[in-house]
């Protein structure tokens, strides 16, 4: 019998369909990096064969560089940086890397699908804690979107080996507030939880809002693995380059899950991704930021598309992230007249 999501798959293929859960948005790459590919394949032979397995020096040292900015820390390029085949290897790596089985995997719903596949491989059992909207009336926001604490609470014991967040989320939007951080913090130290951060749509905020990152929170440093996608970011996800920067205790084992799978990423990529970051690192949160003018072309997207859908009695749920849009039809039967030719 066939796998459901490759059924899925290639019978969509077979119609021609639409996927719109696909992570990527239809941005025009940023030249930066396709430039920096061109050069790196015909600068030298070095540059077309095998790198470093944990990830090409010029692209981890400066992700150390914009990490440790970022997290008030200093961040070892060394040994606290693997780069792999996409965000989704990170992933893969960081659960087949720590969950034993029997381990249970605290993951919030709505979430991205290859979380429970991957849990199952690993042979870890998943629990889910739903998030559901505080307010459906009027405006819908992906704030609105929040988890129960008392229900969160119950969902952790001895046996809770990894809860796995997504923030900002896909697909409501949601960019996790610090008090619910903190609460999850203090839960994954009482019950020494490993927290897995899914953040790669950390540059694709909206409005101004801040986007908190969990490993600065007291005493999660030492508890947490980040999930980051040069793919996402840089709008070029058919190049499938992610990352994960953590401890080197959490990272250790990723690495060997690493090198038993894809072993090493491509070299080139790095060199040209690595050549973008250096520019993002130089320009941030500037005008002249590729990642400054991506997501304020997506605001303006989301904001389009919310007028449209609610001139045809759709309400979407306004993300504050991301390039995903949730969208409530369950008024839509009140709203147009089915027996009507004139609809």
């Amino acid at each position: 019998m066939c796998e459901p999501k490759l059924e899925f798959n290639v019978r969509g293929e077979q119609n021609n369909a639409t996927n719109l859960a696909l992570g990527h948005a239809d941005y025009t790459v940023d030249e930066t990096i396709t430039n920096a590919l061109s050069i790196a394949t015909i600068s030298s032979v070095e540059m077309n064969q095998y790198t470093r397995q944990a990830g090409h020096p010029r692209l981890v040292n400066i992700l150390a560089k914009i990490y440790s900015n970022l997290t008030g820390r200093s961040i070892n390029s060394s040994t606290e940086i693997l780069i792999t085949v996409g965000g989704y290897e990170a992933i893969f790596c960081a659960i087949y890397g720590h969950v034993n089985p029997g381990d249970e995997v605290i993951i919030i719903e709505p979430f991205f699908e290859n979380y429970i596949p991957v849990t199952n491989f690993a042979q870890g059992k998943p629990v889910f804690v739903p998030l559901r909207p505080k307010n459906t009336d009027g405006e819908l926001s992906s704030r609105d979107w929040i988890f129960d604490e008392e229900e969160l609470r119950s969902k952790f014991n001895c046996k809770t080996k990894m809860i796995i967040l997504n923030t900002p989320h896909n697909p409501t939007g949601k960019i996790f507030t610090s008090q619910e951080l903190q609460f999850i913090s203090k839960l994954a130290i009482k019950y020494n939880t490993l927290v897995l951060m899914d953040e790669v749509y950390e540059w694709m905020i909206f409005d101004g809002n801040n986007h908190i990152r969990m490993n600065t929170l007291p005493g999660m440093w030492n508890r947490t693995i980040t999930v980051g996608s040069s793919g996402k970011s840089f709008s070029a996800t058919g190049w499938k380059i992610g990352y994960a920067y953590g401890p080197e205790h959490l990272i250790m084992p990723m690495r060997i899950a690493h090198q038993y799978t894809p072993s090493i990423c491509s070299t080139p990529l790095q060199e040209a991704l690595a050549v973008g970051y250096e520019n993002e690192y130089e320009n941030f949160n500037q005008p002249s930021s590729y990642f400054y003018r991506f997501a304020y072309s997506l605001q303006q997207k989301r904001d389009l598309l919310a007028n449209m859908l609610s001139e045809v009695h759709l309400k979407a749920v306004i993300p504050e992230a991301g390039v995903f849009k949730i969208v409530d039809f369950s008024d839509l039967p009140n709203k147009i007249n089915f027996t009507s030719e004139e609809g």
